[in-house]
């Protein structure tokens, strides 16, 4: 996977230090926060050889972009760079949509999309966030719905497309059925940066592996 792939690893999991709140990073903490997902991009940047590449580059960038606004300009313009790189995303993966699939992978498909924007608004809605939380959901619904039902490895892509539902899941489960819990606080970025590196590697290598079939 190369030095680029193992440095983001490492940028990305020691962040758990600071979500946890185990170290005060001061003013670098939005700078180290970002640093993880935009060493993948970069990553998946210098291994791009086509549309296909430069879209899983942009999403990754555009997720990059998400961690910093969040930091510095809240959830609203955070969120909005997220759904953008989601977007992005359900781009590459339609396609690369898969032919065949089962009955059990046609259902989760379909099902992931509208549970996503459900559970969402309901947990964001003590707090009067329902309609935003699903707006942004829809998506990440469809984003990981698309993921799962593309071509790319699903214990990786799929896997990584249902891990980030779960991160942001988490994010509005605070307003609601876990506010006031540590439980999130604990799992959200693991999940999230753990999505992203296994989309990442997950795409990157399909796309490597199509370049080298004669």
């Amino acid at each position: 996977m190369g030095w680029l792939f193992g440095a983001a690893v490492i940028a990305g999991a020691s962040y758990c230090l600071e979500a946890w709140g185990l170290v005060d990073p001061g003013v670098w903490g939005p700078a180290w926060k970002t640093s993880g997902v935009a060493l993948l991009a970069l990553w998946a940047a210098t291994r791009a050889r086509g549309a296909d590449g430069w879209l899983l580059t942009g999403a990754l960038a555009l997720g990059a972009l998400g961690d910093l606004l969040l930091e510095t300009h809240g959830l609203v313009v955070g969120g909005a760079a997220f759904a953008a790189g989601h977007l992005t995303a359900c781009v590459l993966y339609l396609r690369n949509r898969r032919t065949a699939l089962t009955v059990s992978q046609k259902a989760f498909g379909w099902l992931v999309a509208p549970a996503t924007i459900g559970i969402a608004a309901l947990f964001a809605a003590p707090a009067g966030g329902a309609v935003q939380a699903g707006a942004y959901s829809a998506f990440l619904g469809v984003m990981a719905a698309l993921a799962w039902t593309s071509r790319f490895p699903r214990y990786r892509v799929g896997l990584g497309a249902v891990l980030f539902v779960i991160s942001d899941l988490l994010i509005f489960s605070r307003f609601g059925p876990r506010e006031g819990s540590a439980i999130p606080g604990l799992l959200i970025w693991p999940t999230y940066f753990a999505a992203q590196a296994l989309i990442a590697w997950g795409v990157s290598g399909a796309l490597s592996s199509d370049q080298r079939v004669p």
